[in-house]
């Protein structure tokens, strides 16, 4: 038993172990597949007690299809630890413990809470005992999760990717990763009140084997204005084995090259930096400020929803202003933005070929006009 870990008392109503089917696997089961059919569930609330989530994890294991072990409840037991705030719930089958893996980042009682394997947990036996990643079929919507957004992203070869520009894309991500090869699962991890990206990330490759590789490769390159961390989840970093080396030196060149691509102004952003369309000179005048101005709402406004145009003025004393002779042009949307670049990139502008670029979005909402484009 675990210290300060209290299971259903004896005589305590428990719905789950009154299962005659449960009760026989776990007299069949005992030791042998425990490991693999547990689950460690994270960040509850205070007033979660044994029978409330495991009648919850009934309950949302049903809802997504989750319980493939036949009729009945899925769930066993539970044991509570309410000074740390977490529980172990053992599920009757280990397919159907894989499939609770999918059920990471769930509601409960309002609040989201962390869904893992154990720290005993074997993948290497577990993999001869059942299934190990979720099903493909699990209805994950019926509960408010995203289907596919963190299916697989467990074990040991689960890779962190951290110090990502915020506004790296998704598919932006995806594509540098699957350098390596295709991925299994895939989750960037975004601000659940705001949508946008937090820095970082979690992946699983289909082949494992490039695990290794692709964390070496990847650790500590430039991205724009930040250095990605890149390593296994769950432990420190694992150099590769001799026989990779060829493998990781054609990955780290692919890696160099990919780095060419996605430095600043090259991935689309919802704002769009302009330079050879105006001279410090022109913006002194306030009058001939107001018509550029004007002119840029204008033609900007016809490739999608404009939010604002910025184009930095001349300090009348003298006093260095930074961008001064760019023209910022913000949208609501990356579509709207990618078809402004497309369209103004290389057009003359009085006789001189305007040059369009992406700009950051973090240092356009800072008012730093002066990174490199």
């Amino acid at each position: 038993m675990f210290p300060n870990m209290l299971p259903f008392a004896v005589g305590q109503f428990n719905p789950l172990v009154m299962q005659p089917q449960a009760m026989t696997q776990q007299h069949i089961f005992p030791q042998a597949t425990r490991h693999a059919r547990r689950v460690y569930v994270g960040g509850l609330p205070p007033s979660a007690n044994e029978q409330s989530v495991a009648i919850y994890f009934n309950q949302v294991m049903a809802a997504i299809g989750g319980n493939t072990a036949g009729p009945g409840d899925a769930v066993l037991n539970v044991y509570i630890n309410h000074d740390k705030k977490f529980a172990f719930v053992e599920m009757r089958s280990v397919e159907e413990a894989s499939n609770a893996m999918a059920l990471d980042g769930i509601l409960f009682e309002g609040a989201p809470v962390k869904v893992r394997r154990p720290t005993d947990y074997n993948p290497s036996l577990a993999a001869a005992l059942g299934p190990s990643q979720p099903s493909s079929n699990l209805n994950l919507a019926a509960v408010g999760l995203t289907p596919g957004s963190a299916g697989g992203l467990e074990g040991p070869d689960r890779i962190f990717v951290g110090g990502l520009p915020y506004y790296f894309t998704e598919a932006q991500v995806r594509e540098l990763l699957e350098s390596f090869g295709p991925l299994r699962g895939f989750d960037l991890v975004k601000d659940r009140e705001t949508g946008n990206s937090k820095g970082y990330a979690f992946c699983v490759y289909q082949d494992l084997n490039v695990t290794d590789i692709a964390c070496a490769a990847l650790n500590g390159i430039k991205m724009g204005d930040k250095t990605l961390t890149v390593r296994r989840a769950n432990q420190g970093s694992a150099q590769p084995r001799p026989e990779q080396e060829n493998i990781l030196l054609q990955a780290q060149q692919q890696v160099q090259l990919q780095k060419l691509v996605y430095q600043v102004g090259a991935l689309p952003t919802k704002v769009v930096c302009l330079t050879q369309v105006v001279t410090a000179d022109e913006l002194k005048d306030d009058e001939e400020y107001e018509d550029i101005m004007e002119d840029m709402r204008l033609e900007a406004g016809k490739y999608g929803n404009l939010v604002k145009v910025v184009i930095p003025r001349p300090h009348p004393s003298g006093e260095p202003v930074s961008g001064v002779g760019k023209v910022f042009l913000e949208y609501a949307d990356v579509d709207g933005s990618t078809k402004a670049k497309t369209a103004m990139h290389g057009r003359k502008f009085g006789g001189n070929p305007v040059v369009a670029v992406f700009y950051p979005e973090n240092k356009f909402a800072d008012e730093d006009y002066d990174a490199a484009a």
